[in-house]
């Protein structure tokens, strides 16, 4: 299966069946069932599929196939790319989409039955004091695989929609709709214009503020989705067709850099969304890793007024090990407003399995005590260090653990090669991301390269973004 086939095809789920809630195909277009399964077969029959391909499967050929859409708004970050305000279920029969829910995540969980109790994890109880572990909030992994599955569980135990049959999650970020406006132009919706640059903020607007003005329910209130998804769907149905590779490179990229995860519970799919580096989740290596996570907890929407800078280094520690240093800096660049207030944040870093914590620093201390501590623990085979910062708007902080880097790193440092993979969090756009790795000895071969006045010495330095997974090869002598 080609890469290109399979970013025709989730294209086509994302556009053809979910991005904004896409259950007005029919009505709106007003197409017969006859046309759309023509239509569908059109669409099969341009990916020249054949029997048996998996392809087949995941459009509904061989039976149909239905879909959790996660709506996760990153400017409320979560650990599994933003919380989870909106979500659609879709059936994929022969090509063809069919809408049976779309709603906002908090009608489910007030809804939901009370003969169920999911504990939540301490950090949403302790900072959010919530007291049962509900659907909004189940993407707690920053590993989309795991935190997919948290969510089917949760979905299932509160008798969600379809939620016996669902075959694929789909996670999507309000960046993957701005950047289709910014290639497709403004739309028009509700009296309102929505561009690349005010999507985001307009649309959280309407459905958190503006339906009470305008005399609509709180339950109703984000009926907007549907009238901004017709005037999507209607501009961009020749858009598509008439700039189809713009479109094409444009998800590739947006898949790249994980504004789009995909995950299937099928033990035959999720292999090949891995190989694809498309499913959003942490991948394993022998090697340094290193993956920051960040959960806002009760901070509204400042996700979107914070600037991050991640930087990591290594240094001897003077008895044959090495001391690594994982530092966020926080800039905050909003004021109090209806969707800005103080960044609370609870971080957590993932590093090899063996590593051991000596300090953190720019932690918010517990009740009385004057100095804070790390949480640990292991999950997905990585060890992971956790703490809980908050920056006033207008300000700047930092959050910084220390730890002694795990044996078999320090191992394979003295055998004379390193190699290092930064995974970005789903759902951040491009955080900075600088790398001061002092090995003891001279470094002879490094990609990517430094610039030649750093040749010979025993160091390396790179100063580049998280706007997609980073990985880096030093050797020494």
């Amino acid at each position: 299966m080609s890469k290109f086939k399979l970013v025709i095809v989730i294209f086509f789920v994302l556009l053809a069946s979910s991005v904004l809630a896409l259950w007005v195909w029919f009505k709106y277009f007003g197409l017969k069932d006859a046309l759309v399964e023509k239509a569908g077969e059109k669409i099969s029959q341009k990916l020249n599929l054949p029997a048996g391909n998996p392809m087949q499967e995941i459009l509904g050929y061989t039976g149909p196939r239905t879909y959790l859409l996660l709506f996760l708004n990153n400017t409320e970050l979560r650990p599994g790319g933003g919380f989870i305000g909106t979500y659609a279920v879709v059936r994929m029969d022969k090509a063809v989409p069919q809408v049976l829910k779309v709603e906002g995540t908090e009608i489910l969980d007030n809804s939901s039955p009370n003969d169920f109790a999911a504990e939540p994890p301490e950090p949403l109880s302790k900072y959010l004091g919530i007291k049962r572990w509900e659907f909004r909030d189940s993407n707690w992994s920053p590993d989309f695989a795991l935190s997919s599955a948290k969510a089917l569980e949760l979905y299932k135990l509160e008798r969600g929609e379809a939620a016996d049959v669902i075959d694929a999650v789909i996670g999507i970020t309000p960046t993957v709709i701005e950047e289709i406006l910014r290639l497709s132009g403004p739309v028009k919706a509700g009296g309102l214009e929505f561009t690349a640059e005010n999507f985001t903020e307009k649309l959280e607007y309407e459905v958190e503020y503006g339906y009470a003005k305008k005399g609509i329910s709180f339950d109703e209130r984000k009926r907007l989705l549907g009238e901004l998804t017709r005037a999507f769907i209607d501009d961009l149905k020749t858009r598509v067709l008439l700039r189809w590779p713009k479109y094409l490179t444009l998800v590739e990229k947006l898949l790249r850099e994980k504004q789009i995860v995909v995950f299937s519970p099928s033990p035959a799919v999720q292999p090949v969304l891995a190989l694809k580096k498309i499913s959003g989740q942490m991948r394993q290596t022998s090697g340094d890793y290193l993956l920051w996570a960040d959960a806002n907890l009760a901070a509204l929407k400042t996700d979107a007024s914070i600037t991050r800078e991640l930087s990591y280094s290594l240094a001897p520690d003077g008895k044959g090990s090495f001391i690594a240093t994982a530092k966020m800096k926080f800039k905050h660049n909003g004021k109090f407003d209806w969707r800005t207030t103080r960044y609370r944040d609870y971080a957590r870093i993932y590093v090899p399995a063996g590593s051991k914590i000596i300090a953190v620093s720019g932690a918010m201390p517990e009740g009385k005590k004057k100095t804070a501590s790390a949480d640990q623990g292991l999950e997905n085979g990585r060890q992971w260090f956790g703490a809980f910062i908050s920056v006033e708007p207008g300000g700047t902080g930092g959050l910084e653990f220390r730890y002694a880097v795990a044996p078999e790193i320090a191992g394979q440092i003295k055998t004379g090669a390193y190699d290092l993979l930064v995974q970005k969090q789903i759902g951040t756009v491009a955080p900075g991301l600088t790398l001061g790795l002092d090995f003891g000895k001279s470094v002879v071969f490094a990609a990517p390269g430094e610039p030649s006045a750093k040749h010979g010495d025993t160091r390396y330095d790179l100063v580049t973004d998280l706007r997609e997974d980073r990985e880096i090869v030093v050797k020494f002598k």
